[in-house]
């Protein structure tokens, strides 16, 4: 079990002790490590992505592709484009995004449609779903003249009438960022993590946060390890095992469900199926924090002021779309993705320059490398696309996934 300290020159003291109360209230004075996740991110007032000094680029705790080069937004471009042709070019053409960062994914996305695919641009009615208050502020300086003219619109889940949307509900690195319960192995019983204070806590230091053992909050804990197919009482597993479990991810796929009338789903996110998520030789999960691009995985540290991911599950979102309703069309890596919508193709145009263009060459392999880190399968290229969809032909499956290799998630 893990224990932290916060260093007060680090930690948001704020945060700390409304974390402190809440686990001095607590009949059982402990939280899940969930709903500790959830009120170090986005505690309304002082939760990491409540607060709006940078958190994301060169200036932050870590970067996004949209961060690397305007090529990722306008080549998903290219894919809703496709997409809309093959839903019949309906209008609206509902583009949802979840989680939109600081919009940069948006304006890349429209700027390149407006310039390409004018009659997809003028069908679009883009929406966008924003829990962080400070993010939410920031998409809509970046992206007012859009809003000005309607292009652009934020609602809320509950503002989002059921079985309404006919378009595709997309997001990018947001799943990862769900809170997650802990859970490990001991004594051949699963059992789940908790958050709980030192026994003498220092007067006037900042409160202390240790872990400890005890039964499952929840009975949905183990019925998702059904879902996605493992045993963690096999004999496979060691005592000591620790690991999560997004049930948020399963919530956010059932209300996406329920709100898409006919279209897609595409998650692009860092994650495995569940098989080698779960493998027996991964003993400590896949929990990790991010301060100052920087990763470690200590979360009572900088707390408020770094940011918690874990991987996601991607066969619990294909297992939970198929309960709501959705069909699994496809499950490839990022770079395979781009690559398919002609990533390739600007490389290559990266070396053959128009006649009569001047070269700037060190502009040129900047750009390169930018494009490549998109593909690289060490760094962003491995994240999972997974593609989801309801009233579609399966057989017209989107450009994205027309690749030499089509990977299933199961």
């Amino acid at each position: 079990m893990r224990a932290g300290s916060s260093d007060p020159d680090s930690s948001s003291l704020p945060l700390c002790d409304r974390l402190f109360e809440r686990i001095t209230t607590h009949p059982q004075r402990r939280i899940s490590f969930a709903e500790f996740m959830a009120i170090a991110l986005y505690d309304p007032d002082y939760g990491y992505y409540a607060t709006p000094s940078p958190r994301i680029g060169a200036a932050g705790d870590f970067y996004t592709s949209p961060h690397l080069d305007a090529a990722f937004g306008e080549l998903l471009a290219e894919q809703f484009a496709e997409l809309w042709h093959l839903l019949g070019a309906p209008h609206p053409f509902t583009l949802v995004e979840m989680g939109a960062g600081q919009g940069i994914l948006a304006a890349d996305v429209l700027r390149y449609l407006y310039r390409e695919h004018y009659a997809c641009f003028e069908a679009v009615d883009y929406v966008i779903v924003e829990i962080s208050a400070a993010m939410r502020a920031e998409q809509q300086r970046r992206l007012q003249p859009l809003a000005d003219s309607g292009q652009v619109r934020w609602c809320s889940w509950e503002e989002m009438p059921l079985d309404s949307v006919t378009g595709c509900f997309f997001s990018n690195e947001l799943v990862d960022a769900f809170p997650v319960h802990q859970v490990a192995i001991a004594q051949g019983q699963l059992k789940e993590i908790y958050v709980t204070l030192a026994p003498e806590p220092v007067a006037g230091a900042t409160p202390r946060f240790i872990e400890t053992l005890g039964n499952l909050s929840t009975p949905r804990l183990a019925e998702y390890f059904e879902l996605v197919g493992v045993d963690l009482l096999s004999e496979r597993y060691p005592d000591g095992y620790r690991t999560e479990v997004n049930l948020a991810a399963l919530d956010w796929m059932q209300t996406v469900a329920e709100r898409l009338h006919r279209g897609y789903v595409i998650t692009i996110d860092y994650g495995y199926p569940a098989q080698r998520y779960y493998s027996p030789t991964r003993t400590t999960g896949t929990l990790q924090c991010y301060y100052q691009h920087a990763h470690h995985s200590d979360p009572y540290l900088h707390i408020g002021r770094q940011d918690l991911t874990a991987h996601v599950d991607f066969t619990a979102l294909e297992r939970q779309g198929d309960r709501c309703g959705l069909d699994t069309l496809g499950f490839v890596p990022q770079g395979l993705f781009l690559m398919a919508l002609g990533l390739g193709d600007r490389l290559a145009a990266l070396s053959q320059p128009e006649p009569g263009t001047e070269v700037n060459l060190a502009e040129i392999l900047q750009q390169r490398d930018r494009l490549q880190s998109l593909i690289d399968p060490m760094r962003l290229g491995n994240f999972g696309v997974l593609v989801q969809g309801r009233g579609v032909k399966a057989a017209a499956l989107p450009r994205g996934l027309q690749t030499p290799t089509r990977l299933g998630v199961v």
